[in-house]
C-alpha cells in the first residue's frame, strides 16, 4: 500500500508492535514528531512518553509507552528502539504511582546518598507513563 508505513516498536525484552500504519506520533528529543509514509530519513533520540500509531483499518490508535530510546525513520519504515516499552492497556497505574512517589521522596531527601540525575530521570519516566495512561484511557 502506498499510503502506509511499516512500524516496529521493540524493547530489550520483546517486540511490542509490528504492522502497517497510516501515521505515527511520538515524543522526540526536540518535541512531538509526526511521521507519515515517505517521510525523510531521520535518526533521533526519543523522550519518555506515548507512541501513537494509527493502524490501517482500525478506528482507535494503538498506544505504547516508551521510556526513551532511538527512532529511525526510512521512507517506508519506522523503527522505535525503546529502553522500555509497554502497551497502553498493560500499564500498571499503581506501579507507576509508586515509582513516582519513590522518585519524589529520593529528590526531597537531600541528606541521603542518592544519584539526583537518576532520581530525576525516574521521576520523568513515571510522570510520562502516568500521562500516557491517562491519554490512553481518555481515547477509549
Amino acid at each position: 500500500m502506498a499510503n502506509t508505513i511499516q512500524v516496529d516498536v521493540v524493547s530489550a525484552e520483546a517486540s511490542i508492535f509490528e504492522g502497517q500504519a497510516e501515521f505515527v506520533a511520538l515524543p522526540g528529543e526536540s518535541g512531538e514528531l509526526g511521521i507519515y509514509p515517505q517521510h525523510t530519513p531521520l535518526i533521533t533520540r526519543i523522550r519518555p512518553g506515548a507512541v501513537r500509531i494509527k493502524v490501517v483499518g482500525q478506528a482507535d490508535e494503538e498506544f505504547v509507552f516508551v521510556a526513551g530510546g532511538i527512532l529511525e525513520v526510512q521512507p517506508n519504515r519506522v523503527t522505535v528502539l525503546a529502553d522500555t516499552a509497554i502497551r497502553g492497556q498493560d500499564i500498571d497505574e499503581a506501579k507507576a504511582e509508586a515509582a513516582k512517589k519513590a522518585a519524589e521522596e529520593a529528590l526531597a531527601n537531600r541528606a541521603g546518598e542518592i544519584d539526583y540525575a537518576k532520581a530525576q530521570a525516574e521521576l520523568a519516566t513515571a510522570v510520562a507513563e502516568l500521562a500516557a495512561l491517562r491519554k490512553f484511557r481518555n481515547k477509549r
